[in-house]
């Protein structure tokens, strides 16, 4: 997958930038990594560590022991190097912007295959369901099954409706991390509306039926 994110030689210069800000482990590389990708992209460890070693290798970075794990830091080499490609930089941070905004699409393209195939699945089901209703209305058990099928049909309804709401806001979400725009004021309007939905909706669950 790095291919498609990274072109050549810039996953090392941004290793590079990622460690001029502070040292950090290869996992915190890592999280790094994804966090700047808003999850859409998480690099594997045999991904980064060769990447590591070689810049080890070069001189523009030190690796030390801290306790089990690696601390990796910058170099003065490594950080003349990142002033000397600072324009090559830039030009990655723009890059990876709309990398970042092609797999969000990927990723909101794959949730919507996702959401017909569960479009299909309650069909299949309802069907199912109306064929136990008849079953039923043969014994003479019509009214209760019919009860529960509607009830279960309508579960699977509002999972799906869940399923979907979570996937679409999750990648808006993980987009307005990577460009800098969450806000607090995001979250708080967040937790708000679901408070107030999850209220309403048990208020509907213990509203007798007329």
């Amino acid at each position: 997958m790095t291919p498609a994110v990274f072109g050549h030689g810039h996953l090392r210069l941004y290793l590079l930038s990622l460690l001029d800000e502070q040292p950090r482990h290869g996992y915190e590389l890592i999280q790094a990594l994804e966090q700047r990708f808003g999850g859409t992209y998480v690099p594997s460890a045999g991904t980064i560590y060769p990447r590591l070693a070689k810049l080890v290798e070069d001189g523009l970075i030190t690796k030390r022991e801290d306790g089990r794990r690696s601390v990796y830091d910058i170099t003065d080499a490594g950080r003349e190097e990142l002033r000397a490609r600072a324009g090559e930089l830039d030009g990655i941070e723009s890059e990876l912007s709309d990398s970042v905004r092609r797999l969000a699409d990927e990723v909101r393209s794959s949730v919507n295959a996702a959401m017909r195939t569960l479009r299909a699945d309650l069909a299949a089901n309802a069907r199912e369901a109306r064929d136990e209703s008849r079953s039923a209305g043969a014994s003479g058990r019509t009214e209760n099954v019919s009860v529960r099928v509607e009830s279960r049909s309508r579960l699977q309804e509002a999972e799906a409706a869940l399923a979907e709401f979570r996937a679409e806001l999750r990648s808006d979400l993980r987009r307005a991390v990577v460009e800098g725009e969450l806000t607090a004021e995001t979250v708080r309007e967040l937790r708000g509306g679901l408070d107030e939905l999850r209220h309403r909706v048990r208020e509907s669950l213990t509203t007798p039926r007329g």
